[in-house]
């Protein structure tokens, strides 16, 4: 990890930090971190990549680790983040990048490949497939049909939600969401953090995440919180106000999806049906490739990441 290089840059009003490692003039791959993650979730990732001619470069999104994080909710619509993106592709000096991206990172990657898909020459997306636009219905008040207020979505957006998590410790909510194998819809109990999304945590971590590794990712949440976060759930009906302009609009990009067969996303809000069924296909239609990846659950990008890494490389090394 030591020879990764770490910069900050000014993107849109903001600065950034960015990790980089590789070819300054081979093709540029860029990863973007879902929650509660950081350029580091990409670790092993920028390694590999790098090692194979590419130009690997993964920022802490705006909200996260050591990128600016503006105070005001409405300063973490999707706009302001693919802004940031845009600002950061213009800044390393290219007119094209290979994106990679997970969780949250992929839901901004969809709108970057929907608003700005001349910056995006292919799109290797993990876990979260594009998520349909229903012009009849907000996102965030689809889901509370789908699953109730105490879905974590749901539960995401009250301001209290970050004395819940202060509560059981940064520690405590980090490993219980980075652990978490439970599959279908993540509840939580209503009013407290409790047991969080995973009331299976094991006591001991799995092979794939280290104690250095969690530390990481505590140190960082503990100096920002997690408001910065939450503030982009805290954006899903304003996304699908700002995005009507676009509504019905293709994904062009060239789009290779992997996900995991007990990650939650997958198995839950009907997304399974929406990625076998056709109807992902329609909406994205040079998706080239769906991967489901066998006992494999969220975070499947630290969780086998060789796996991760080759199924990138066997996909972006076509363009």
């Amino acid at each position: 990890m030591e020879e990764i290089e770490h910069r900050t840059v000014e993107v849109n009003g903001i600065k950034m930090h960015i990790a980089e490692k590789g070819n300054k003039q081979g093709p540029v791959v860029l990863f973007l971190h879902g929650f509660p993650e950081l350029w580091y979730s990409w670790r092993h990732q920028i390694v590999a990549l790098s090692s194979l001619g590419y130009r690997a470069v993964a920022p802490d999104l705006r909200g996260f680790g050591d990128t600016d994080a503006p105070s005001s909710v409405s300063s973490y619509t999707g706009f302001h983040i693919v802004g940031d993106l845009v600002a950061l592709i213009d800044l390393l000096g290219v007119d094209q990048v290979l994106l990679v991206a997970h969780d949250w990172g992929a839901i901004i990657g969809w709108y970057l490949c929907l608003l700005r898909p001349e910056r995006i020459k292919a799109y290797v997306c993990l876990s979260v497939p594009l998520l349909h636009r229903d012009p009849k219905i907000k996102t965030l008040d689809a889901m509370r049909a789908a699953h109730g207020n105490d879905y974590y979505i749901c539960r995401f957006q009250e301001d209290k939600m970050e004395a819940e998590m202060a509560e059981v410790g940064t520690e405590y909510a980090i490993k219980n969401m980075l652990t978490n194998r439970t599959t279908g819809a993540p509840i939580l109990p209503k009013g407290e953090y409790g047991t969080g999304l995973n009331p299976n945590m094991p006591d001991t971590l799995p092979s794939w995440l280290t104690e250095d590794d969690l530390a990481y990712f505590v140190s960082k949440f503990e100096k920002t919180g997690f408001t910065g976060g939450l503030n982009y759930y805290r954006n899903l009906n304003t996304n699908w106000e700002l995005l009507a302009p676009w509504d019905g609009v293709k994904i062009k990009v060239p789009v290779k999806f992997i996900t995991g067969d007990l990650d939650s996303v997958y198995t839950s809000l009907n997304l399974k049906e929406y990625i076998h069924g056709g109807e992902f296909k329609k909406d994205v239609p040079n998706l080239e490739e769906v991967i489901v990846q066998k006992g494999v659950a969220h975070f499947n990008n630290q969780e086998v990441a060789e796996e991760i890494s080759n199924h990138i490389y066997e996909f972006i090394k076509k363009f």
